[in-house]
């Protein structure tokens, strides 16, 4: 029997889904609360079309509590949220807009209980439209234009690479190493710009091949096919487009030292991070390495909106993580380990 909305809220371990049908564009809207201990439950919103909505529902639940590590990791103080848009199939003009007005209004009905952001499949038009119908927008108080997530990700990628290059080499500078950034969109290429300016040698790729050329070029770097990419020898390997790339299949033949990037959920069990830590490959924690969008939607919350005070504050990601690292080394573990460890001591369930 597969899975069903039933049988996933009875073994979830959050604090509740709120669910509804938009008919006019038949989708189903999932808001998954899985914790609130630091505060108000906040993620992004991701429109996607799923085999199921018990698939759906397993999408939001799987970010939302990736959004709870996320936060503690970082010592923010929200709590995690996720909300899944799963429509039917491509929405746009009229449709797109009732569907947001709709999803605003049960925002609007929840007062507060999570506070939205873009997220894969939602753009910054659909936040702006969003936020003319629900006050719950991460980074539109007062009126402001949400702002785009990506490159304050790209920052957060690039200060947990100089971590990790920090911590493995002895040395934080990116002169001489060579990054592969897999996914050159909207934070792969930021990403890989801010590494070839910081010295690195920066090899793209990408589905859209042609994409991943261009990329390259304005880097000064070179463009590998995707089917290349497991096995292209590099200091630095950075997921940057879909998860579970790293996985049993693909690690035996992994020529990195390092794995960081922005992409959600890269390994595909969690026996993977074991599997890397006995090769000798140091594994950042997606949901750490990946916060700075997060965490940027959070300063702005808090009042701060200048860029660069905004992308200073992301760089916090470099301590952070180097403090996981350092943790994960004294017991001899997996950076993940660590990881979770520290999140579960910020959010007292140790």
């Amino acid at each position: 029997m597969g899975i069903t909305v039933e049988s996933l809220i009875k073994r979830w371990d959050g604090l509740g889904v709120v669910m509804s049908h938009h008919s006019e564009t038949d989708t189903w809207i999932f808001v998954a609360l899985h914790d609130e201990t630091l505060g108000r439950p906040t993620g992004g919103c991701r429109l996607k079309s799923y085999g199921s909505p018990a698939l759906a529902l397993r999408d939001a639940m799987r970010l939302a509590q990736g959004m709870t590590w996320k936060w503690a990791a970082m010592g923010y103080g929200y709590g995690g949220g996720k909300s899944v848009l799963a429509v039917s199939g491509p929405l746009e003009g009229e449709a797109r807009r009732s569907l947001f007005t709709h999803f605003g209004r049960l925002l609007n009905g929840l007062g507060g209980a999570y506070s939205v952001g873009e997220d894969l499949g939602t753009t910054r038009a659909d936040m702006s439209f969003l936020a003319t119908v629900t006050p719950y927008v991460a980074g539109a108080a007062d009126g402001r234009q949400p702002p785009d997530p990506s490159p304050f990700t790209a920052v957060g990628v690039h200060a947990g690479i100089v971590a990790c290059v920090e911590h493995l080499f002895g040395s934080d500078s990116l002169a001489g190493r060579t990054v592969l950034v897999e996914g050159v969109g909207g934070v792969g290429r930021p990403l890989a710009l801010l590494l070839a300016r910081a010295g690195a040698s920066v090899i793209t790729s990408d589905v859209d091949e042609d994409r991943a050329r261009l990329v390259a070029g304005e880097c000064g770097g070179t463009a590998v096919e995707p089917q290349r990419v497991k096995d292209t020898e590099c200091d630095v390997y950075a997921p940057c487009a879909v998860g579970a790339t790293v996985n049993g299949a693909t690690i035996p033949g992994l020529r990195c030292r390092i794995i960081a990037g922005s992409a959600n959920n890269q390994l595909e069990t969690p026996e993977d991070a074991e599997r890397l830590h006995e090769r000798g490959i140091l594994y950042a924690p997606d949901y750490v390495v990946n916060g700075g969008g997060a965490m940027a939607f959070g300063l702005m919350e808090e009042g701060i909106t200048d860029e660069t005070e905004l992308k200073t504050g992301v760089q916090r990601i470099r301590s952070s993580l180097g403090d996981i690292l350092r943790e994960a080394d004294a017991a001899d573990t997996s950076p993940v380990v660590a990881a979770d460890r520290i999140a579960r001591r910020v959010l007292g369930r140790e």
